[in-house]
């Protein structure tokens, strides 16, 4: 295990696929994450203007270096769809050796 106080992961939903998709790609492509997880078909529940709704949305789960967050952020909030999109930050404590390499690479 390497330390890894440099790296996050931020979390996204997106209301389908196609929009996930295109998100990641763009962020992929702007080199503002290293990878992109895709998970379909999730129920969210939650209030919103005073009323409690639910929704089938996709997660998208975003590594990334701490130093691109704001560029990500930025990104995330003008293509995204919703009037509040989700962009939550999560901190990475440790991990593999490899994979902590091949992140900060791919994120240069």
């Amino acid at each position: 295990m390497k330390p890894a106080a440099k790296f996050a992961i931020v979390l996204v939903t997106a209301p389908d696929l196609k929009t996930a998709r295109a998100l990641a790609k763009a962020a992929l492509s702007a080199r503002l994450i290293a990878c992109a997880n895709l998970v379909p078909k999730i129920e969210s529940h939650y209030r919103w203007q005073g009323k409690i709704e639910s929704s089938a949305e996709v997660l998208l789960i975003l590594k990334t270096r701490k130093s691109r967050l704001a560029a990500l952020e930025k990104l995330a909030l003008a293509r995204h769809p919703y009037d509040t999109p989700e962009f939550l930050v999560l901190p990475v404590s440790a991990g593999g050796k490899n994979y902590l390499d091949w992140l900060a690479a791919a994120t240069k």
